[in-house]
């Protein structure tokens, strides 16, 4: 492929409308657009888990994820298209059973903390949700592909998943919430 993108500005947007994959218009606050916008921002946001020492295997996996974001934007930037299919969603819980194997119960609920890492992967997972949340606006007016809503899904629990596992890593505890009780 050659450069694609030799000018990166345009002027197109300048009237409050973007462009597709399929040379169509749309208003910048589409929610095709917006559901497009939180994807790049989920990327944007495992890029900066990324910078995070990590071990090699979920440096390796937050990679391929990003890819497959990618992906999701490209089919959501060319309606009908598809990319990601229900062996990614089964990766993902694969990745998500090894992880989950070794962590203790959750009896409580958790606050984001610990280990920067893990911070960083609750941030990407609270991100992930609103992502799904836009992703699935968008399907009730437009369609969408089925699979990379429960990749969306999904990637939301191992990003949890994830952050515990990289808390115990590194010798963190879980931050527990503590529940005032009421007088």
């Amino acid at each position: 492929m050659g450069n694609r993108l030799s000018k990166i500005y345009t002027r197109t947007g300048d009237d409050g409308s973007t462009g597709l994959g399929d040379g169509s218009r749309v208003a910048k606050d589409d929610p095709r657009i917006e559901a497009i916008g939180s994807v790049d921002e989920l990327n944007c946001t495992l890029g900066l888990l990324l910078c995070e020492p990590l071990p090699a295997d979920i440096h390796a996996c937050l990679l391929e994820v990003q890819h497959r974001l990618f992906d999701i934007g490209g089919e959501l930037s060319i309606p009908g298209f598809k990319m990601v299919d229900d062996s990614r969603v089964s990766a993902l819980e694969e990745i998500l059973d090894r992880l989950n194997a070794d962590l203790p119960p959750l009896k409580d609920f958790i606050l984001p903390g610990g280990s920067p890492a893990s911070s960083c992967c609750h941030l990407a997972r609270s991100v992930c949700r609103r992502t799904e949340r836009r992703v699935h606006t968008l399907g009730k007016t437009a369609a969408i592909n089925d699979a990379s809503v429960r990749y969306l899904n999904r990637l939301s629990d191992l990003l949890f998943v994830m952050a515990r596992y990289l808390n115990k890593q590194a010798g963190e505890p879980d931050v527990l919430w503590q529940h005032q009780q009421s007088t």
